[in-house]
């Protein structure tokens, strides 16, 4: 009798979980000049000349985040087999409330990139350089 009156509760205790949303952003993001593609958490960035990770989660929370990721110059032309191009660390700051998101890039060697204006659900919009 005692494994019956269980298994309804163990039901009951799996429903409850069902209204919880999403705890990290997810989906594409984009603006002029970046796209930002988040999944299972993480995140490749786009830019005009330029790529990217985002290698820490995104809290869905309408707080203010700061994760850790890294940044890659670009050049113009095709790609060569065997080019190596420079990586840097670079921290990925900013907000994102009811589908709009602000982000700052900051770069291990100083350098501050945006601040990038996203909207969710919308592809960036790169120019790719020449």
């Amino acid at each position: 009798m005692k494994a019956f009156v269980a298994v309804p509760l163990l039901a009951l205790a799996g429903c409850a979980t069902l209204g919880q949303g999403p705890t990290t952003l997810s989906g594409q993001w984009g603006g002029p000049g970046i796209n930002l593609v988040l999944e299972g958490g993480l995140g490749t960035v786009e830019y005009d000349c330029a790529s990217g990770t985002i290698d820490q989660t995104i809290p869905s929370a309408e707080v203010p985040f700061s994760v850790a990721g890294t940044y890659r110059t670009g050049q113009a032309g095709p790609v060569r087999v065997g080019q190596i191009f420079r990586s840097q660390r670079a921290t990925y700051s900013g907000t994102a409330v009811n589908g709009d998101m602000t982000l700052l890039v900051k770069l291990e060697d100083g350098t501050e990139l945006g601040p990038f204006t996203l909207k969710q659900s919308v592809p960036g919009q790169i120019n790719r350089c020449l």
